[in-house]
């Protein structure tokens, strides 16, 4: 038997070939899985041993290589997952001094956006010189009026004012050529984009309407006219948009995390539950972990939120939210050292929000509260569904939506 699986017999020539050789010693074939010549299927005396053993033989060494394969595989996960966290702590630290700065009366944070904003524009350079002038020459041709002599000046004078780093003038100028060209689908879609990556729903619900009327097929025109319907309170018209934009263009993010946010706005928690996890699936970030933990807390599941909980601060360790509400569900399972230091870590990462420092300070106070809500907080939007109250979910939200991080 031992000398049986030693070997690999040749389909071709029979000839026996070590374990592990790819091609015959003898007349060149690649040896196949099924070593068995066809021919011998009728004859008696096959191989020596039963072709059992040599599939057995061929099937182990395939495991092998899989095996192998799966470990490179969950090394360069690893990999990115690290670099991803890096990134993370980077862009929070970065942040952080930001708001000390502007806090401190040293730099506006207004001028740090648009000095970065600059810088962005410059090295995007040649690339985004050749997108804007692609997506130029595509407004221009589906342009079909009659005063094609003023609207494509304008659109070019638009760009060239984007580029050079004047975003506002360069939209006022391509609002104007919308004026001219109210079934243009590319612009229109471009200038509801960028209105719903401002906050400004109500413009970007006008714009992409038009572009959804002119092209009623763009799975993305679709899913954006959704999320700023459900922030215009359009909560069923808003459903059907982001459910044909889920059949069209396959799960998202936004659309799943938006029909969640609907759910939880009328306290449906369990349909909430179930959108929230496939925006899981689709992006697995800490704030779908959050959104899933947040949910399953207000369903009293507090293991399956305590995993989910560890899952995002693991992710981002300055999450703050996540680590408020981890301190809430640890209070309720009776951790009461591990909740203390979540809302520590939780002050840490925002010292001036007054829920973190009053649940340090009084942990047996804030035991059963009522967690962070997805529809109340500082700053812009607090009231929309869709996009209001956390920012950062707002921020996540925006750029899986729009395809691709952009400059706010």
């Amino acid at each position: 038997m031992a000398r049986g699986r030693s070997k690999i017999y040749c389909q071709r020539c029979m000839t026996a070939n070590e374990l592990g050789e790819e091609l015959c010693l003898r007349c060149g074939t690649r040896l196949m899985l099924i070593v068995e010549p066809s021919g011998s299927r009728f004859e008696e005396g096959g191989v020596a041993g039963g072709m059992e053993e040599h599939l057995l033989e061929r099937v182990t060494a395939i495991e092998n290589m899989l095996t192998r394969f799966l470990e490179k595989i969950e090394q360069l996960a690893d990999l990115f997952l690290r670099q991803s966290r890096s990134a993370q702590l980077d862009s929070a630290l970065l942040d952080t001094l930001v708001d000390v700065l502007n806090d401190a009366g040293v730099i506006p944070r207004q001028k740090v956006e648009n000095a970065w904003h600059e810088r962005y524009l410059k090295e995007s350079g040649a690339e985004a010189g050749t997108r804007t002038g692609k997506l130029c020459e595509k407004m221009l041709a589906h342009y079909t009026g009659t005063q094609r002599e003023t609207f494509a000046p304008l659109v070019r004078k638009g760009f060239d004012l984007i580029e050079s780093g004047k975003l506002a003038g360069g939209m006022r100028v391509l609002e104007r050529a919308a004026a001219l060209a109210s079934d243009n689908a590319p612009l229109n879609a471009f200038l509801g984009a960028h209105f719903f990556r401002k906050g400004r729903t109500a413009l970007a619900r006008d714009y992409l309407t038009r572009a959804f009327d002119a092209d009623p097929d763009n799975w993305r025109v679709r899913l954006l006219l959704g999320l700023v319907c459900g922030d215009e309170g359009e909560p069923e018209r808003a459903r059907k948009l982001l459910g044909e934009a889920v059949k069209r263009g396959g799960p998202s993010f936004a659309a799943h995390c938006a029909l969640g946010r609907l759910a939880a706005a009328e306290d449906d928690w369990k349909t909430a539950l179930a959108e929230f996890k496939r925006a899981l699936a689709a992006r697995p970030c800490p704030e779908a972990h959050y959104l899933v933990g947040l949910v399953y807390y207000q369903l009293a599941r507090d293991r399956s939120a305590l995993r989910h909980l560890m899952k995002a601060v693991e992710l981002d360790a300055t999450y703050g939210a996540a680590l408020y509400l981890l301190g809430l569900v640890q209070l309720r399972l009776g951790e009461r050292r591990r909740a203390a230091e979540a809302f520590d870590a939780a002050r840490a990462s925002d010292a001036d929000e007054p829920r973190y420092a009053a649940a340090r300070k009084n942990p047996a106070r804030v035991a059963g509260a009522q967690p962070p809500s997805l529809f109340e907080g500082k700053g812009r939007g607090s009231r929309r569904v869709v996009t209001g109250g956390d920012d950062r979910l707002a921020a996540v939200l925006q750029d899986d939506a729009l395809g691709t991080p952009t400059p706010r």
